[in-house]
């Protein structure tokens, strides 16, 4: 929209000009400055007992009425009788999303006003913003996060992180922990085997490695980092699930590498980058998720070994890459599980061709530094034999410092399109307001993928969509699409694709998520199939 009108306009066009810009300016929210604030001495308290960070604009609690920390007050002077709007907003993922409001008639003096939150409340960071006379108080965009005085409340559960994202078995982890209990009660779950009842994102199930171990707690106004011991336990995905005395429960994810690389001719690389990409926890209590999705132009970092927003399981892992763990271990599939860190830091090229038939990408592989993407493209050099079950993979050169990860360009930007190695590049993406089935357009291609599904030309199975990938100019000599999802994203169309390159056979499923779908009675069998043609020698 414009922000001045043409000097040269007048008349009843000027007139007309100015009536919009004056309109425009009414209904945009604003934000208070310093010169006309009708709230001035912004600050807020927990009842006396901060948490490490806490400060004037940041208090902790933890509403689990044991009479600690269980509301927050936000102190305020006003500086004219006015009626005051209390907003609980939770940024989700750019924008403030109202959590509770609240709206009193207040005279001019200090005031409190007390949020004293359900025990059910999620444990996040949430945005208190106090509007007057059309004025709000409080940051609305990142942008003026770190100008503007804005209040945030944090909910602590019970956080907890692990250092690394994958260890060996029979090694120590250091896992950090963040919650005011008084006592903690470990247990190790397996993620893959056994029946998930729930449809949500936020428990976990699975059979126990071992006894429980309970943790007398001494650590409630700080974090605290203890030593975890990872059993001899089987290649995989786990979490670890720590419930506190009060009932509160909360995840650490962490992957169990193989004791030797190749212990399984086939690995499964989980992805641990993109996990931390779309990571909304808020690490300084700026009420803004430390995620480049939250602001892209504004920031391009973000922290690997964060605990994850929430009770702290992975963005999406139930949706994208828990029913995969599901097939692996219903159809009894050993694989060997890795860590995006594994392929940019411990292994190479030859050691992989030399391990593994087959190497399967099942997630949403969006962020990999350049060293993952050129082991990977040597394993495909040497042979090997490559799976995405997903779409939009390996399409952010991402650079790694310590625990920070930087977002950098494209790797097509930088003269190596992703489709070169893929087959298909990335198209588009519609945040999932659309999905629909792939449509068998060529199986005459790939027949050995539909052997005795009864799946032909025409044919119709699983639902895909989310984002797509469609085949390249840079994709490799003899790449040819297998099915299609027509017109998924306006007249866009995912393309599910597959090539040969010398003595390496690479698939590509084209759209959101093969993976997700692996345990749906028209998608398994699929994989099935895919899984026999790919391993074999």
């Amino acid at each position: 929209m414009a922000t001045s009108c043409d000097t040269s306009t007048s008349g009843a066009l000027a007139r007309a000009c100015l009536l919009l810009l004056l309109l425009a300016s009414a209904l945009a929210p604003t934000a208070a400055n310093a010169t006309d604030a009708v709230i001035t001495d912004i600050s807020l308290t927990n009842g006396g007992r901060p948490f490490s960070g806490d400060n004037r604009l940041l208090t902790t609690i933890t509403p689990n009425g044991d009479g600690l920390r269980d509301r927050a007050t936000i102190h305020f002077r006003l500086n004219v009788a006015s009626v005051v709007h209390l907003e609980i907003a939770a940024v989700d993922p750019r924008r403030p999303k109202q959590v509770e409001t609240r709206t009193v008639r207040l005279a001019a003096g200090a005031h409190s006003l007390v949020w004293a939150p359900s025990p059910k409340t999620e444990p996040r960071t949430y945005l208190a913003l106090l509007r007057v006379r059309g004025v709000t108080y409080g940051a609305l965009r990142y942008a003026q996060a770190g100008r503007l005085v804005t209040p945030v409340i944090r909910v602590r559960g019970v956080d907890a992180s692990f250092s690394e994202e994958s260890y060996a078995p029979g090694s120590t982890a250091r896992l950090t922990v963040s919650t005011d209990a008084r006592s903690l009660q470990l247990d190790v779950l397996r993620s893959g085997p056994g029946h998930d009842p729930r449809l949500t994102n936020f428990d976990v199930f699975g059979p126990l490695m071992g006894e429980p171990t309970s943790v007398p707690w001494n650590h409630p106004d700080a974090p605290h980092t203890i030593s975890v011991s990872i059993g001899d336990w089987p290649t995989g995905v786990y979490f670890l699930r720590l419930t506190a005395d009060d009932g509160r429960v909360g995840y650490a994810p962490l992957i169990v590498r193989p004791k030797r690389i190749g212990e399984h001719r086939v690995a499964v690389v989980m992805p641990t980058f993109t996990w931390q990409a779309y990571n909304f926890e808020d690490e300084n209590g700026d009420g803004w998720g430390d995620s480049w999705y939250v602001s892209w132009n504004e920031r391009a970092t973000a922290r690997l070994g964060r605990h994850y927003l929430g009770r702290g399981i992975p963005p999406h892992f139930r949706q994208y890459d828990l029913n995969f763990l599901h097939w692996l271990t219903w159809r009894n599939r050993g694989v060997d599980y890795l860590a995006d860190s594994d392929l940019a830091s411990r292994v190479n090229a030859a050691t992989l061709a030399q391990a593994y038939d087959l190497i399967i990408f099942p997630g949403h592989h969006e962020y990999v530094t350049p060293r993952e993407y050129q082991v990977v493209r040597g394993y495909r050099s040497r042979g090997g034999n490559l799976a995405y079950l997903s779409a939009n993979n390996f399409y952010w050169h991402t650079v790694r410092h310590g625990d920070l990860l930087r977002r950098t360009a494209t790797f097509r930007s930088l003269g190596q399109p992703e489709e070169e190695l893929m087959g298909a590049q990335y198209r588009a993406n519609n945040g999932g307001q659309n999905q629909k089935p792939w449509v068998v357009v060529h199986a005459e291609v790939a027949p050995w993928l539909f052997a005795g599904t009864g799946l032909e030309n025409g044919s119709r199975f699983g639902r895909g969509g989310v984002e797509i990938d469609e085949i390249g100019q840079a994709s490799p000599p003899g790449t040819k699409m297998i099915a299609t999802i027509p017109h998924v994203i306006g007249n866009l169309s995912a393309q599910m694709s597959f090539y040969e390159k010398g003595g390496a056979k690479v698939f590509s499923a084209g759209a959101f998520t093969l993976a997700g779908q692996a345990t749906s009675h028209d998608v398994s069998p699929l994989l099935d199939n895919l899984w026999r043609y790919m391993t074999k020698p």
